[in-house]
C-alpha cells in the first residue's frame, strides 16, 4: 500500500491545504457524479455510491499524491454504449451489468500489473487519445441534448439523430428548455464571478430549488427522482453466461482506455509536483479501485482530470484530499439525498454538456496537421470512428491503431551509416562534414530490436548501403540496439547475410554483446572462427582490431580512435 508510506511521513502543516481541496473535490464531485450516473444509465445514488470506496481505496494503492478517481466522462459513455443494448430497457438488469461489466474491468486491471504491463500507458498514443477523447465528448454532447430539449431520440447513433435534430428543435419541451437555459446561466456566472466556487453545484441547486419552490414537477420536467437513503443493498447479477461473454472484450478496452487515461492526468501532477509513479502500482490500484465500486454497486471509475486539477489548485499535499473527500460524499449518500430528487435532468444534461465540451481540443488537432501530419490521420481517423460507428468500435480501432503504430516503427524503423569525425569520435553520418567514413569499413547501426517481421528488411538495407560503399572490406554492425533477444529466424537471416557478404569478399563484424552473440551463434551452428562472423564487445575495439581501420590510420587517412568518448 504505497499510499500507507504518506500517512507515516505526514506533516501537520499540510492538514490545511488538504482540507481545502478536500471540501472543493467533495462540492465538484457530488454533482458530476450523479451527471454521470444519469449518462451511464443508473440511479443518482450510484454516482455516490461509485466514489466513496474507490476514492478510499486508491488512497492506499495508488502512489499518485494528486490524482482523484471517480467517475469519468468516457468510461461513463463506453459503460452506456455496451450495456444499454443488453439490458433491453430492464433497469434492473441494466444495473447487474454496468456492476459486473466493472468487475471485469478491476481483474484485467489486476491482471496487467500482475504480469506488469505499466508500459501500456505508452501503448495508446498522444494523437490517438486524443481522438477518442474528441469523438467520445461530442457523442456525449449531442446525446445529453434530448434532456435538455425535453426529448427523447428515436434513434440510435449520432449521425441519424444529428440528421433529425431539425424535427426535434420544432417538438422541443419549452419548460425543460427554459431550465436548461437557468442551470445554463448560473454556471456560467458562477464560473465568471467567482469561479472558485463549484459552479456544476450551484446550477443543479438552483435549479432544484425552482422546481421544489414553484412545483415544476407538474408542467412534465424531468427530475432525478426520489432516491434512496443508506448504505446499498448488496445484489448479485441474475442474467446467463452468454450475456456476461459479451461484456468480456469490453471490458478490456474499458480497462485499456481508462488506464491510460489516468496515466496521462497522474503523470502531468506528478511531474508538476516533482515526484513519480509506478505503472504497474497504478493498474493494481484503478483495477482494485474498480472491484471496490462493483462491491458498493458502482459503476467503472478512471482518474478524474477535472477533480484532480481541483485537488491540485487548491494545494492537496496527499491522499488525504480523497479519505476526507470520500467521507463528505458517504455522508450526503446516507443523509442528505432528499433534495437531490428535484434536480432536474435538464440541469444535469447541462454539466454533463459543460464538462465534455472541455474536454474538446480541436485546436491541439489541428497543430498536429501542422507538426505531424501521420499523427493527424490517427487522430482524425479515430474521431471518426467514435462518431460514425459508435464508441466500443472506436476504442478497438484506437487500439489496432496502436499496434499498427508500433508495429510500423519496429518494422521500418530508421538507421544510421556511422564514421569518424577528426578526434577521432564515432559519429553518425549527416549533412555536415564533421563526421567521415573509414576507407574499407562500413559501420551500420540498425535503430530496432531484430525480430523475424524486420529481419529481412535489416538483411535488404544493409546490402543496399553496401552498394553506395563498393569498396567496402569489412562491415561492422553495432550490435547493442538491434540484437536485444534470441530469434531463430533473425539467426537464420544473420547466417545468410554472412554467406552472401563472403562471397562479395565482405567480412562481417559484430560490435557488441559479445558474450550473448557466441552463445546464440553457437546454438544454431554459425561459424565465428576463422572465416566465420568476428564478434567484438563494442565498436571501438571491432575498429582497433580491423585491419583494414590499421591500414588506413597508417596511411594517414583516418584519426587516431578516442574511445573515452561515445556520440551517436
Amino acid at each position: 500500500m504505497p499510499g500507507t508510506k504518506l500517512f507515516v511521513t505526514y506533516q501537520k502543516q499540510w492538514l490545511r491545504d488538504d482540507l481545502r481541496a478536500a471540501l472543493s473535490v467533495a462540492a465538484v464531485a457530488l454533482p458530476v457524479a450523479i451527471a454521470y450516473a444519469q449518462l451511464t444509465g443508473v440511479n443518482a445514488i450510484v454516482g455516490l455510491y461509485s466514489c466513496v470506496l474507490p476514492m478510499l481505496v486508491y488512497a492506499l494503492f495508488g502512489t499518485s499524491r494528486q490524482l482523484v478517481i471517480g467517475p469519468d466522462a468516457a468510461t461513463c459513455a463506453v459503460i452506456a454504449a455496451v450495456v444499454t443494448p443488453l439490458a433491453a430497457g430492464d433497469a434492473v438488469k441494466h444495473w447487474q451489468l454496468v456492476m459486473t461489466m466493472t468487475a471485469m474491468t478491476g481483474v484485467w486491471c489486476l491482471l496487467a500489473s500482475r504480469f506488469k504491463l505499466g508500459v501500456l500507458a505508452d501503448f495508446l498514443s498522444k494523437p490517438i487519445l486524443m481522438g477518442l477523447i474528441n469523438g467520445v465528448a461530442i457523442t456525449i454532447i449531442v446525446g445529453q441534448l434530448s434532456k435538455v430539449l425535453g426529448v427523447r431520440f428515436d434513434e440510435t447513433y449520432l449521425l441519424e439523430q444529428v440528421m433529425s435534430g431539425h424535427s426535434y428543435l420544432l417538438s422541443a419541451h419549452w419548460p425543460t428548455v427554459s431550465i436548461s437555459l437557468i442551470a445554463l446561466l448560473v454556471f456560467i456566472a458562477i464560473k465568471r464571478l467567482v469561479p472558485q466556487w463549484p459552479a456544476a453545484l450551484f446550477a443543479m441547486a438552483s435549479t432544484g430549488l425552482l422546481v421544489w419552490l414553484f412545483k415544476l414537477g407538474d408542467f412534465n420536467i424531468a427530475t432525478i427522482g426520489e432516491i434512496k437513503v443508506g448504505l446499498p443493498d448488496f445484489q448479485a447479477p441474475v442474467f446467463d453466461l452468454g450475456i456476461s461473454r459479451q461484456l468480456v472484450m469490453p471490458a478490456l478496452n474499458l480497462a485499456m482506455v481508462s488506464f491510460v487515461s489516468m496515466m496521462l492526468t497522474a503523470r502531468s501532477f506528478a511531474a508538476k509536483n516533482g515526484y513519480d509513479i509506478d505503472g504497474d502500482k497504478e493498474f493494481r490500484a484503478l483495477g482494485l479501485a474498480n472491484i471496490a465500486s462493483a462491491l458498493s454497486q458502482g459503476f467503472a471509475v478512471s482518474g478524474a482530470s477535472s477533480r484532480t486539477a481541483v485537488n491540485d489548485e487548491n494545494g492537496g499535499k496527499t491522499q488525504l484530499v480523497s479519505i476526507i473527500a470520500a467521507l463528505i460524499i458517504a455522508l450526503v449518500a446516507l443523509f442528505a439525498t432528499t433534495p437531490l430528487q428535484y434536480v432536474p435532468e435538464a440541469a444535469l444534461g447541462i454539466v454533463l454538456i459543460l464538462a465534455s465540451i472541455s474536454l474538446i481540443d480541436f485546436k491541439a488537432l489541428w497543430l498536429l496537421r501542422k507538426h505531424d501530419k501521420s499523427a493527424f490521420v490517427l487522430a482524425l481517423i479515430t474521431l471518426l470512428a467514435v462518431l460514425f460507428v459508435g464508441v466500443i468500435p472506436g476504442i478497438t480501432l484506437a487500439v489496432l491503431l496502436g499496434l499498427f503504430q508500433f508495429l510500423r516503427a519496429v518494422m521500418r524503423p530508421t538507421d544510421q551509416v556511422l564514421g569518424l569525425d577528426d578526434n577521432g569520435i564515432i559519429r553518425s553520418m549527416d549533412s555536415s562534414d564533421r563526421t567521415k567514413t573509414i576507407p574499407g569499413v562500413f559501420i551500420y547501426r540498425f535503430n530496432s530490436p531484430l525480430t523475424y517481421f524486420n529481419a529481412m528488411y535489416f538483411k535488404r538495407r544493409v546490402l543496399e548501403q553496401l552498394l553506395t560503399e563498393p569498396q567496402t572490406e569489412c562491415l561492422i554492425i553495432d550490435g547493442v540496439p538491434c540484437f536485444t533477444h534470441f530469434d531463430v529466424s533473425v539467426m537464420a537471416m544473420l547466417d545468410d547475410l554472412h554467406r552472401d557478404l563472403k562471397k562479395q569478399g565482405v567480412r562481417l563484424v559484430i560490435a557488441g554483446r559479445k558474450r550473448q552473440m557466441m552463445k546464440w551463434c553457437n546454438v544454431v551452428g554459425i561459424p565465428i572462427a576463422a572465416g566465420g562472423i568476428l564478434i567484438r564487445p563494442d565498436l571501438y575495439l571491432a575498429l582497433k582490431m580491423n585491419q583494414v581501420y590499421l591500414q588506413a590510420l597508417a596511411d594517414g587517412e583516418v584519426p587516431l580512435l578516442d574511445d573515452q568518448e561515445v556520440d551517436f
